[in-house]
């Protein structure tokens, strides 16, 4: 027998997770891909499986801590035959994706917007000036502290800068007073009540909502709400205030288009893929794209520039039991009707079974969210900043349509498009929304 240790394996993209779960109990017997341990990063959940047979002799970690690529989590008893086969207990143990991806679960916002991972390893990171401040009254630090002197990471580090606060006013709670992105949530809710209360003449502080006691009325239940539901409230609640939201309306006939893509059922069948009105919309958004390029930028941190994007990349929702999560499909200007269905399936069924990885909700350039399947006549979607928009599609509906003679029933389909009025103006989402109606309600320009 042999002792081999367990390590954090490939984390796709997240750099450092929490410790929430440890699957096993000392002395249980483990079988090649069960789990041993459920890690959380800012956006997902993952279940890290054991890469040996054998007997958990102890963890090596607690639930509640965090850890990086690498650290060892657990302890195993093996036989000495499998321990030579497998990898040395100074590497990494990581799986191929192909084989299996690391199982993720994740809630995400309306859009999903992307969220930074948590830094809570012990290394200081090297010297990086912090911004003036800008959000919050912050004064500095006791001991004149400033946020290159203390241990944060550079997601940390971006998150305090995007929100003005200053790092050597912020008190670590991580492993060895590391500051974490809670402790960012922490010091900009503090601040914000006290502006709230201190400088209502300049009107920079938010009034809270009065707390009420809702056990006075009837039972209740309190539930705390996990970190991604948080991360997705902070995210939403950022790109709200934010982004000047402005939404455009208008709908697309789509009645040829039902016809046709009804008509493509069999060959769907023989491929393997089904095609759903999304797919359509996507290539639609993408080639609008192409057509109007400025709703495929993004407004400069410096806010004196945009950055123009050269690619295409498609968000798109998904309603999952875990909550919505929106993966991306990569240059969607450059595949077909049948590839991006392909993508839409396969992707789609990753969100509802877990396995999306940190890298498929990353890189969107803007993003769809279709409620056509659940019903609604419309909705105004909140900008997944720092995208320039996103669509929002309701459930199509037959309405009578006058055709120059009479009224003739046409299947409709209603469209809500949001943007950053920043960088786009209201001339510019008229002709981007009549690009996609056009693109819709004849799918032959699809091809031009």
């Amino acid at each position: 027998m042999a002792i081999e240790i367990v390590r954090v394996p490939d984390l796709g993209g997240a750099e450092t997770v929490d410790v929430i779960e440890l699957s096993l109990a000392q002395g249980d017997n483990i079988a090649i891909e069960d789990f041993l341990i459920v890690l959380e990063s800012d956006k997902a959940t993952m279940d890290v499986p054991s890469p040996y047979e054998g007997q958990l002799v102890k963890y090596l970690v607690a639930e509640g801590d965090t850890v990086k690529v690498g650290d060892p989590i657990a302890e195993l008893e093996v036989s000495s035959s499998e321990s030579v086969t497998k990898p040395e207990a100074d590497e990494p143990v990581t799986k191929p994706q192909a084989e299996e991806p690391v199982q993720i679960e994740a809630a995400e916002s309306q859009v999903e917007a992307p969220v930074v991972d948590e830094e809570s390893a012990p290394a200081p990171e090297p010297k990086v000036a912090e911004p003036a401040n800008i959000a919050t009254e912050v004064e500095p630090s006791q001991d004149g502290a400033t946020g290159a002197d203390i241990y944060a990471g550079p997601s940390v580090r971006l998150m305090a800068r995007e929100l003005g606060v200053s790092l050597g006013s912020v008190v670590g709670s991580g492993p060895r007073g590391r500051i974490i992105k809670d402790d960012i949530d922490a010091y900009v809710k503090d601040a914000l009540k006290s502006s709230a209360g201190n400088n209502l003449v300049t009107g920079s502080g938010i009034p809270a909502i009065p707390a009420v006691d809702f056990s006075r009325f009837g039972a209740v239940d309190t539930v705390k709400l996990s970190k991604i539901q948080k991360l997705t409230a902070t995210n939403m609640h950022r790109n709200w205030l934010n982004v000047p939201h402005v939404t455009h309306f208008d709908d697309a006939d789509i009645t040829d288009l039902e016809d046709f893509r009804k008509s493509l059922k069999a060959e769907g069948e023989s491929r393997g893929t089904r095609i759903t009105p999304v797919s359509f919309i996507i290539k639609a958004i993408a080639m609008a794209l192409s057509a109007n390029p400025v709703f495929n930028r993004s407004l400069a941190p410096d806010g004196d520039h945009y950055i123009q994007k050269a690619y295409c990349n498609i968000g798109m929702a998904v309603d999952t039991p875990r909550g919505l999560m929106v993966p991306v499909i990569s240059n969607a200007d450059g595949k077909g009707i049948w590839e991006i269905a392909a993508d839409v399936a396969d992707l789609a069924t990753k969100a509802r079974d877990g396995k999306l990885m940190p890298l498929d909700m990353q890189g969107g350039c803007f993003s769809l969210s279709s409620l056509g399947a659940i019903g609604g006549n419309g909705f105004t979607p909140i900008v997944n900043a720092p995208e320039a928009g996103i669509l929002g599609v309701s459930k199509s509906q037959m309405k009578p349509v006058w055709n120059g003679d009479t009224f003739e029933p046409r299947l409709m389909l209603p469209m809500a498009l949001s943007y950053d009025h920043r960088l786009v103006n209201g001339g510019d989402a008229g002709r981007f929304m009549s690009d996609i109606v056009k693109f819709l309600s004849d799918i032959r320009h699809l091809v031009l």
